[in-house]
């Protein structure tokens, strides 16, 4: 008898098909909005959950679930997951690292760039019909070329987005729980690593890159913009809370910074309908993974981690790996 999963949200129909030669399968491929009552009583008596960043996984629901041996969250961040509860239950928790670095680094340059140069406000001004005539003011933006790019965060994707910045002629700096070690910096374009007080002050534009956790919760508040140049940009293309967005949309609206570019949101997608005011601000619905190979290969390799995980192997992604060596 095959072991029973869940896959909660719509994915590729040939993932869908791969996992079902293996698993007897449960597929929300109408992609419904389970609340959570329906949720945990459809994850009862599964041995596997394909999951998104979007479920939240809770140590109530790892109670209620003693079957589920596996999860595979479609995602790198894994703040969803109460991994201490999975591990304490003998549940083995995977993500989806590496697979969208590059794709990830590339949208963030995508984000800078129109924020940088005010690509969405133009857009929306020109649609409106209110190009009429040149100014040599018409939204006059902010220069990537020679600038000091600051990177909060510097693992694969933020070293990725550094590799990038040597088109653009730029300096980077850096701020990590650790230093990297100084190859690494070198093949980051030679990025120089600062204190954070001192990246927020230096920086031209300043992209995050932190996994949330409740250290990195609110990272950048009210204290670490005011730190900011009026004319910097800032890019978070991390996770929602590691911004205070309600000090940014403050920032923003009064002109300390310059702008922001931003797809990921505290409580998305139910984000402060405040940014929707703020021409100065470039909106995305965290997309920043969203390319048809890099979505398929998350899909894949979460796939992988569930398969394994259930035939009895190690996953190759797993995030608790005490929790072989549990009784």
């Amino acid at each position: 008898m095959k072991p029973a999963i869940l896959v909660a949200r719509a994915i590729f129909p040939e993932v869908v098909t791969r996992l079902s030669s293996h698993f007897d399968i449960e597929a929300n491929q109408d992609d419904q909005a389970w609340p959570a009552d329906e949720f945990g009583r459809r994850l009862q008596g599964k041995q596997g959950l394909f999951c998104s960043a979007n479920e939240r996984i809770s140590a109530d629901l790892i109670v209620a679930c003693p079957q589920l041996k596996v999860i595979a969250n479609m995602a790198v961040g894994f703040n969803n997951i109460d991994v201490d509860a999975a591990t304490r239950a003998g549940i083995m928790v995977t993500n989806t690292p590496d697979v969208l670095n590059e794709t990830t680094a590339d949208f963030a340059w995508a984000l800078l760039m129109a924020a940088a140069r005010r690509v969405g406000e133009s857009e929306r001004w020109l649609r409106a019909g209110q190009w009429e005539r040149w100014r040599y003011d018409t939204f006059l933006g902010a220069d990537l070329h020679g600038a000091t790019l600051g990177i909060l965060g510097m693992g694969r994707i933020g070293q990725a987005i550094a590799r990038r910045s040597r088109g653009f002629d730029m300096q980077v700096l850096y701020h990590n729980r650790t230093r990297l070690p100084v190859d690494l910096e070198a093949g980051a374009n030679g990025a120089q690593y600062v204190e954070k007080d001192e990246l927020l002050r230096r920086a031209d534009h300043l992209v995050l890159v932190l996994p949330y956790s409740a250290a990195t919760h609110h990272a950048i508040g009210a204290a670490e913009l005011a730190l900011m140049k009026p004319t910097a940009v800032l890019v978070n293309i991390a996770r929602g809370g590691i911004v205070d967005d309600v000090s940014l949309i403050a920032a923003l609206r009064e002109r300390r910074i310059a702008a922001a570019g931003l797809d990921v949101f505290e409580n998305e997608p139910a984000f402060n309908p405040d940014f929707l005011t703020l021409d100065n601000a470039v909106l995305t619905p965290h997309i920043g993974s969203a390319s048809v190979p890099t979505r398929l290969a998350m899909a894949a390799c979460a796939a992988d981690n569930l398969i394994a995980g259930l035939s009895g192997q190690r996953p190759p992604n797993l995030l608790n790996p005490q929790v072989l060596s549990l009784p």
